[in-house]
C-alpha cells in the first residue's frame, strides 16, 4: 500500500471569492426575518465551502446585508471567504473561516476565484 504525503485540502489556508444567491435563501420568508435568515445562509455557505464550523463575519458584511433594512436584503452578494489558522490554544478547531463583503458593479460573468494572500 502506497502512503501519500499530500495534505488534506481542508487543512490548507486559502482565500476564495464567491457569489452567493441570497434571494434563494430568503424567498418566501416573512419580512421581519429576512436579514437574519440571510446572515444564517451566509454562515452555512461559508461552513460548507471551507469545511469548518467556526465562521466569523466581518462587521462590514453585516452592514452590507442590513443596509436596506430587515426586509430588503440584496439578491446576490460577492463574498471573500478566507480559511485561517486559529491561534487560540484552547480552540476546538485548528482553522476558522472569515467572511468579508466585496463590492462589485455587476455580477455578470463572475466565477469563483482563488485570491492570493497578502501577508
Amino acid at each position: 500500500m502506497v502512503k501519500s504525503n499530500k495534505r488534506s485540502t481542508t487543512e490548507e489556508v486559502v482565500t476564495r471569492e464567491y457569489t452567493i444567491h441570497l434571494h434563494r435563501a430568503v424567498f418566501g420568508t416573512s419580512f421581519k426575518k429576512r436579514a437574519p435568515k440571510a446572515i444564517k445562509a451566509i454562515r452555512e455557505f461559508a461552513a460548507k465551502h471551507m469545511g469548518t464550523s467556526d465562521v466569523r463575519l466581518a462587521p462590514e458584511l453585516n452592514v452590507a446585508v442590513w443596509e436596506r433594512g430587515v426586509k430588503s436584503v440584496p439578491n446576490r452578494m460577492r463574498l471573500r471567504i478566507s480559511r485561517k489558522r486559529n491561534d487560540d490554544e484552547n480552540a476546538k478547531e485548528k482553522l476558522y473561516a472569515f467572511v468579508e463583503h466585496v463590492a462589485v458593479d455587476s455580477f455578470k460573468g463572475l466565477q469563483t476565484t482563488a485570491v492570493e494572500q497578502t501577508a
